[in-house]
């Protein structure tokens, strides 16, 4: 089997025989019931090989969908003109990159159109001109589709001048599809996040939002299903090198990297990219994470002062899921549309979606990808450092875990001192999931809640952080509100420790340790 890795181009992919998970029964629907289409989903997630397909079935290409349910569902085949726009592979720094693209791609659409606009100095009035022509010289309503059409955008967020530069610009040009109805057959764009409607698609009120629709959850990503079917004897195959039974390496590819949910109530999806990788390779590992992650997601959570252990188990509306808004703070819709939280349940009642990492893969990834924002600590230095966390633990060494704890958190911004607590919570909560360890901040008990608890195989601690007051406090507040007592009967030495953190010095000042 030849993996498309780094294949985008359904043509090459179907001429070059790489395998195909076959989603052109999806397509097929979403071309007859509707016309100008929106389509989030985070990256390297299968977009740009669907708007491929899409171009191929628009420019009748019939021969490529042999033995693919396409070829059985269409029975009239039609040429259509595309314009196929693909904002993704440019770095977007000034207002005059976005044009210079633009413009590069309406030249080449009225060099092939004839086009009577080129002179024209307004974009938006191109684009338009450019669909009637396509129109008029074919005899066939114009396709349009647009690839990563909020890459300028996600790329400024920050930058406040240039992201308004960006959506005034992109606002105006995409606006043109509302205009442009009459002379076109279809439309879709895709992108990782959506704008809110007072943003760059507030003139097109004909745009049809399937991201969250259930008939369309499947349109990109790999079902169960269609893992089971298409690489069964892939799984096999890595079980083998991995001396894994069948049924342990398709558990182990579950819990890595299913569990995508676009909505509710359906069936989990698996990250494409990250799967392919694993059977080609035959090794398990982080590959969409090590793709790259933004550093103006971890930006926002830090700007918004927000818990990171909320992020699992948040509530949040379809409305604050379904858009970001214009120069937002608020993480939650970033985190879920770019696929690093999803939804894992539903409140039908108060219409509350519940949302947490995706699997272990985004979970992992994400919690090491924080600890250099939150710590002086590198990404490269982060394994030797949570080494000597896991040792300490595990052997009861606790004074050694709280001086590790202390060097760890040397250096803290003098800024965060309003936010000191909120910050070392983030910081202690990102260490032990590192660790491994069983870990839950402000652990509920009937007396309290527990600061931070750790778990080890012999070992329980039950850690209290106090600010500007003294150690003793710490550990009698463990005493007396009984914070042990839930652990009891388990059999596990319980380690109680109560710190003090100094505003002056931000940092872990003393500890008390009682066992």
């Amino acid at each position: 089997m030849i993996y498309p890795i780094g294949r985008q181009n359904f043509e090459n992919l179907r001429n070059e025989g790489y395998v195909y998970v076959d989603k052109t029964a999806l397509i097929y629907k979403l071309v007859k019931e509707g016309s100008i289409y929106f389509l989030s989903r985070p990256r390297r997630f299968g977009k740009s090989l669907l708007l491929s397909t899409l171009e191929a079935y628009f420019t009748g290409k019939k021969e490529l969908f042999a033995g693919l349910a396409m070829e059985q569902l269409e029975k009239e085949w039609h040429k259509h003109p595309v314009l196929h726009l693909d904002l993704n592979a440019e770095k977007y720094d000034n207002i005059e990159e976005l044009k210079n693209i633009l413009h590069t791609y309406l030249r080449q659409w009225e060099n092939e159109y004839g086009s009577n606009e080129s002179h024209n100095t307004s974009l938006s009035q191109r684009f338009r001109a450019v669909i009637r022509a396509a129109k008029e010289k074919t005899g066939r309503n114009t396709v349009v589709l647009i690839d990563e059409y909020d890459k300028p955008i996600l790329q400024a967020i920050g930058n406040e001048k240039l992201q308004e530069e960006f959506r005034n610009t992109l606002k105006a040009f995409y606006g043109v599809l509302k205009s442009a109805d009459a002379d076109l057959k279809f439309a879709l764009l895709t992108g990782v996040s959506k704008f809110s409607k007072v943003s760059v698609f507030s003139d097109l009120n004909n745009l049809n939002d399937i991201s969250m629709d259930s008939r369309y959850h499947d349109i990109c990503g790999i079902t169960d299903e269609e893992l089971l079917t298409v690489f069964d004897e892939e799984i096999e195959a890595l079980a083998t090198a991995n001396n894994q039974t069948k049924e342990e390496a398709y558990k182990q590819l579950q819990r890595t990297y299913d569990g995508y949910h676009f909505t509710h109530s359906t069936q989990g999806l698996y990250n494409p990219f990250s799967v392919l990788n694993t059977l080609a390779k035959k090794t398990y590992g982080s590959y969409w994470f090590s793709t790259g992650t933004p550093t103006y997601l971890v930006e926002l959570i830090k700007k918004a002062n927000f818990n990171i252990e909320e992020l699992s188990g948040y509530e949040a509306s379809e409305e604050q899921l379904s858009s970001v808004h214009a120069g937002t703070i608020d993480p939650i819709p970033v985190l879920y549309q770019s696929g690093y939280l999803t939804i894992k349940d539903f409140d039908e009642e108060f219409r509350l979606y519940t949302l947490n990492y995706p699997n272990e893969e985004v979970k992992s990834g994400f919690v090491n990808f924080l600890l250099p924002f939150y710590t002086k600590v590198q990404a490269t230095q982060a394994q030797t450092i949570i080494s000597k966390f896991v040792t300490s633990a595990r052997k009861g060494k606790a004074d050694d875990f709280m001086r590790h704890l202390q060097s760890l958190m040397a250096g803290t911004p003098y800024e965060l001192i309003k936010e000191l607590e909120n910050h070392y919570q983030n910081v202690i909560y990102i260490i032990t999931k590192l660790m491994g360890l069983y870990v839950q901040a402000e652990y509920r008990t009937s007396n309290g809640r527990i600061d931070i608890l750790i778990g080890t195989n012999d070992y329980i601690y039950i850690i209290e952080l106090k600010f500007n007051a003294t150690a003793q406090e710490a550990i009698e507040q463990i005493e007396n509100k009984d914070y042990a007592l839930p652990f009891a009967a388990e059999g596990r030495e319980i380690i109680k420790i109560g710190a003090n953190v100094s505003i002056k010095t931000r940092n872990i000042e003393e500890w008390i340790i009682k066992q």
